[in-house]
């Protein structure tokens, strides 16, 4: 059984597990134009996306390096006060 959905920009099938299973090479198909999205016990549990949309998901994109020298409070002096507590006890 599909469900259609109506609302717009979301996925636009529904599948139960089950029916997922039976029909799995449908799911595929449907795939390759709009993501899938197959539950359990009602309730969303997966979601079947083409090759070409997972590999533009998965995309790096860039270097951590490159996203620390991108952040808005690159240059931005702070002053932080470090707390003085006690050293925690070591434990026996």
């Amino acid at each position: 059984m599909t469900v259609r959905s109506t609302a717009p920009g979301s996925p636009t099938d529904t599948w139960t597990l089950a029916n997922a299973k039976a029909r799995l090479s449908e799911v595929v198909d449907r795939a390759q134009t709009d993501p899938q999205i197959i539950t359990r016990h009602g309730k969303p549990n997966a979601v079947v996306v083409s090759a070409e949309e997972w590999a533009r998901k998965a995309a790096r994109k860039g270097t951590l390096a490159e996203f620390l020298l991108a952040s808005p409070l690159r240059g931005v002096e702070l002053e932080l006060e470090r707390v003085q507590d006690q050293p925690r006890e070591e434990m026996p």
